[in-house]
């Protein structure tokens, strides 16, 4: 009896059906199936979330065989028929046509009737890049075909002895930047939930001939974009015969091209391609792509390096343009089709659709192996979140702006008390970031909204600090927002005269509220109560009303405080307010805060003062 098989550890993802599992020879029909059971780690977390096709722990004994059929298992592996062309050190993902043969492979198993009711063990070498693509593999496989949840397909693989090796990029130096199973199953699953991917509309056929260098080497990363290396084709000199550029399909056949470049050609002009951007130096002449209708465009920078945003923006805005409104489909290349072209289709499906940087990655390369190299893997990581602002600014403040565009808003200027009926333009609005043109800018100031009804609106030069200037301000607002004259202004209403007169401000009396720590708008507030107070008609009741505010409270105290030094003995009847309506207290009686006059009264009995 031979010796068996050295193992790994087994992965289940369905019961007693599919397994995955590694193994350092073939294993044949003798191999054992291991017989341990296989931890689920959903099960061992919360038993209520069990993964589709798993048996619940009651329905397994502690020693029972995962064959529970009693018949053989089925192995089957795809380590040398699905092979993923390196470009230098990188190994993998292996791409959509290599998941689409795996699938095709793995439902011709479970479909022979001679499988029925036995294990199917799909099963990989032990070296580490082979195991991280056929888990891989079969983790995609769940989400595209079988509809899993990421996070259920990516569970099982938690179980791996050692943990999957992660993927890097095509470039030649050291990785910097690694991508994980994860990565590649979330960029997948997300691809799939936006429409990009379909394996129902996948065309094998199509995807592994145009793939191939010698038969135009592209690929389309989704139903939009279409990523490809650059044809290579000069014209002959100008003193030779110049050769008929093609102006219909038929042309593109009996053109004296190369064949992947006629293959491009043809290609683009029945999958309405409608935009070509080349982003290295010209290698072909542009007028063959213009002569069949298709707009071409130079956006050329160094190989290697990361295109500027301004740049960028400019191949979004106009990407954007050609899908939207022109109904057309965008191709772009660089040399090799891989860097410079992964950063800027990139970048739109960033902006497009939400894609975290190593998602998109992970996708695109799951669509076009290679693609985006080195350094511009950081180079989107970075700029992410600046792509989905721009998608924000287009899409939801673009519709925000637009909708107050189309409303009249009437705005209230503080200097003249007039309405005017302006629409609030994004052109005319200052940013708020310029502070100094929102204040000093008088156009500026007449297009900001009025203030709230009681609360009169502040400028720098109006409510300068009163403590340094020791000024009385020129202008006193009331509660209704309408300006209200200097008294010695002649051209003054007289009805503002008499206003401004009402709560005339006595200087000595402010003087000592802002020494006091009081601030020059409490002290308008604190005035206009007195006056409110003394008017006819009032409840004298009102003069007694307490003020909680803390600021209030500490200047009245502070206010007692400097009279009591001043006077030397304590009295606060001999104090004289300076209010016009404000009458002297009787011979013998001691005032009151209300104004009220009380008999006899020593001093040592004053009673406390409650308000203003």
């Amino acid at each position: 009896m031979s010796p068996p098989v050295p193992y790994g550890n087994v992965v289940e993802y369905i019961s007693d059906r599919l397994y995955w599992a590694c193994y350092t020879s073939p294993p044949t029909s003798t191999t054992p199936f291991p017989p341990q059971v296989i931890p689920d780690p959903y099960k061992m977390i919360a038993p209520e979330l069990v993964r589709p096709g798993s048996r619940s722990p009651a329905k397994r004994k502690p020693n029972q065989i995962i064959n529970s059929s009693g018949l053989k298992p089925v192995y089957f592996t795809v380590d040398d028929a699905l092979l993923y062309n390196a470009f230098h050190h990188d190994f993998g993902p292996l791409h959509i046509g290599h998941l689409y043969r795996f699938a095709v492979t793995l439902h011709d198993i479970l479909g022979d009737p001679k499988n029925e009711g036995r294990v199917v063990v799909f099963w990989s070498k032990p070296d580490g890049k082979a195991r991280a693509n056929a888990g891989c593999l079969l983790a995609c496989y769940m989400v595209l075909v079988q509809s899993w949840p990421p996070h259920l397909a990516l569970s099982p693989l938690a179980m791996c002895d050692p943990p999957l090796m992660p993927f890097r990029d095509a470039g030649y130096s050291q990785a910097d930047f690694i991508l994980n199973v994860q990565d590649i199953v979330y960029g997948v699953w997300k691809a799939k939930e936006k429409g990009l991917v379909n394996l129902r509309e996948f065309c094998l056929d199509e995807y592994e001939k145009y793939e191939r260098v010698d038969m135009g080497d592209f690929n389309w990363v989704s139903p939009n974009f279409l990523a490809f290396a650059s044809p290579q084709h000069k014209l002959p000199p100008p003193s030779q015969k110049q050769p008929v550029l093609p102006t219909e399909e038929e042309d593109i056949y009996g053109c004296a091209i190369p064949t992947p470049f006629k293959n491009v050609l043809l290609h683009f002009y029945q999958r309405d391609i409608g935009l070509v951007v080349r982003l290295n130096s010209p290698l072909y002449p542009a007028e063959y792509f213009t002569s069949l209708g298709i707009t071409h465009m130079d956006m050329i920078f160094d190989d290697g390096t990361c295109p500027p945003l301004n740049l960028v923006r400019k191949f979004v805005n106009i990407s954007h343009q050609t899908i939207t409104i022109h109904n057309k489909n965008i191709a772009v290349h660089c040399k090799a089709g891989l860097g410079r072209t992964g950063c800027l289709i990139g970048a739109y499906l960033i902006y497009r659709y939400g894609f975290s940087a190593n998602e998109v990655i992970a996708y695109m390369r799951f669509m076009r192996p290679g693609m985006v190299v080195g350094p511009q893997q950081h180079w989107l990581h970075l700029n992410q979140d600046e792509f989905r602002k721009w998608w924000f600014e287009d899409t939801i403040l673009a519709a925000a702006l637009e909708k107050a565009t189309s409303q009249s808003i009437i705005i209230r200027t503080p200097t003249k008390g007039k309405r005017i009926s302006s629409a609030l333009t994004p052109s005319r609005r200052a940013i708020l970031g310029e502070v100094d043109s929102n204040h000093n800018d008088a156009q500026s100031a007449a297009l900001l909204p009025a203030p709230t009804p009681g609360q009169p609106r502040k400028t720098s030069s109006r409510f300068a600090s009163a403590a340094s200037s020791r000024r009385v301000p020129s202008e006193v607002y009331d509660s209704s927002l309408v300006p209200v004259a200097d008294e010695n202004d002649a051209n003054a209403s007289p009805v503002r005269r008499k206003r401004s007169a009402a709560t005339k401000v006595d200087e000595e009396d402010l003087a000592r509220a802002i020494e006091s720590g009081m601030t020059e708008e409490e002290y308008m507030i604190r005035l206009h109560r007195r006056a409110s107070a003394k008017a006819p008609g009032k409840q004298r009741t009102a003069t007694t009303t307490t003020i909680t505010t803390t600021t209030v409270s500490h200047t009245v105290a502070a206010t007692a405080a400097a009279e009591k030094s001043r006077n030397g003995n304590g009295l606060l009847g001999t104090k004289v307010r300076s209010s016009p309506r404000r009458q002297p207290a009787a011979t013998g009686g001691v005032r009151k805060t209300s104004g009220r006059q009380v008999s006899g009264g020593a001093a040592g009995t004053t009673p406390p003062r409650r308000g203003l």
